[in-house]
């Protein structure tokens, strides 16, 4: 079989606009080729809003179409990270961290293209937090949450994130590490909070806590291996010949899992037959006691999941709210079509610290509030749009907000009510706008 001419040279010889309409004809028949495409439109002017917009209208099935938003999605978190961009891409990069967790955890499945992913979105999350660091409070809870309360993914190295903790983030995270270990528990939290606290001691370069941890371990000969090297890394080159000398090569069998808890069976049972916020609390509850809140709350939350895709989307956001999970309330309350008066009242909630994403509720609620048609609904659109202005300027796009008032204030211009109301409200108008003839 001949090799496909290269058509290169070819399409060299075509000017922009042809190109532009062939490339345009393509990504109408190829979904991952449009979403990218959207992606470097909206990212080129530095709107990473519309990037939140994107990811929030991905399809959540499982199909290939949603694997190829979020690719695009990543390609292009390390397409500006790569050139430097000033723009504060951790909000971003986490919530597309956050976003491909629920749906593996929702599969039950963190292998394939979206484990992948998920691993990718993680690196360029660390990326990002190192450009622009974070609060070391809120991303060392962050981590925490992650690693004890999720389902088991994604594994986060603590030294892609060392930077941006500093100090004070790893010292939360090592205070919540000996909490656990303090607990004397059997299970996944215990083996998370071994783990955290080895990486803690390599991070730190506590040099004894690391090698006591390792020679804690059960002999085999990789652990002999790593003490060894970093006794040498140390300069402690004649202990390091002690420990090679005494290399075991033989392994344990971890420790049985303990049985359920009697008090988690039942209320599990109460919950598979009532599935609402009240049962919800009440098995979390006596999971927590017994350790086995983690797999408890994830078939749990798959169930409030699959009601949610059902119209049941107000009962799945208030659990999470209740178990203290805004993040998690927030991405369920999009994906699933929340109540409009839930997802306001969130947004109303997120948009402080993550103006970029409420900044489509807000846009969608200043054009139910035009619709009305009536004095006092121009008045709080004139107050949406004030609080729009100032979401933008926080989240860095400022041109972009001009650009959509000034289409707003197109396609409204006859009501001069409304106008008049952005006007009171001391928000700058178009100068092309003029008054017209008729009130509205």
């Amino acid at each position: 079989m001949s090799p496909l001419p290269d058509l290169r040279p070819y399409l060299r010889t075509l000017d922009a606009e042809t190109l532009a309409d062939l490339l345009h004809a393509q990504a109408e028949r190829d979904p991952e080729l449009r979403h990218s495409l959207e992606l470097r439109a909206a990212t080129q002017s530095g709107d990473v809003s519309e990037a939140h917009r994107l990811l929030d209208t991905a399809v959540t099935d499982g199909n290939v179409e949603y694997t190829a938003k979020i690719g695009a999605v990543l390609d292009t978190l390390q397409r500006m990270l790569d050139a430097g961009s000033r723009a504060d891409l951790a909000p971003l990069a986490r919530r597309t961290v956050d976003d491909i967790s629920e749906v593996l955890e929702q599969a039950g499945d963190h292998t394939g293209d979206l484990g992948e992913r998920l691993d990718r979105a993680v690196e360029l999350y660390a990326r990002a937090c190192a450009a622009r660091p974070p609060d070391p409070e809120k991303l060392a809870a962050w981590i925490v949450e992650v690693e004890f309360d999720g389902p088991g993914w994604p594994v986060i190295d603590l030294a892609d994130f060392a930077t941006a903790l500093g100090e004070r983030g790893l010292k939360l995270i090592k205070t919540a590490v000996d909490d656990v270990l303090a607990a004397n528990v059997a299970g996944h939290r215990r083996e998370v909070a071994e783990r955290l606290r080895e990486q803690l001691a390599e991070v730190l370069g506590d040099v004894d806590e690391l090698v006591a941890i390792l020679s804690a371990k059960p002999p085999r000969v990789d652990v002999s291996l790593k003490i060894v090297r970093v006794l040498r890394a140390a300069g402690r080159h004649s202990e390091a010949i002690a420990h090679a000398a005494r290399a075991l090569t033989h392994d344990k069998q971890p420790p049985p899992q303990p049985e359920p808890e009697d008090e988690t069976s039942r209320r599990r049972k109460e919950f598979d037959a009532r599935p609402d916020r009240e049962t919800f609390a009440a098995l979390r509850e006596a999971a927590q006691a017994a350790g086995k809140w983690t797999a408890q709350r994830r078939d749990a939350l798959a169930r409030l999941r699959e009601l949610a895709a059902d119209g049941g989307a107000d009962e799945l956001v208030r659990v999470l709210l209740d178990d203290g999970r805004p993040d998690e309330a927030w991405r369920a309350c999009v994906r699933f079509e929340a109540s409009p008066e839930l997802k306001l009242e969130l947004a109303e909630l997120r948009a402080a610290e993550h103006p970029a994403e409420t900044i489509p509720v807000f846009r969608e609620h200043v054009d139910e509030l035009i619709e009305r048609k009536d004095p006092q609904a121009y008045q709080e659109a004139a107050r949406r749009l004030k609080l729009l202005r100032g979401l933008h300027k926080r989240a860095e796009t400022a041109d972009e907000f001009t650009a959509y008032l000034a289409a707003l204030v197109e396609t409204h211009r006859r009501k001069t009510r409304l106008i008049t109301e952005i006007r009171t409200a001391r928000i700058a108008l178009p100068k092309a706008v003029t008054s017209p003839r008729a009130p509205r």
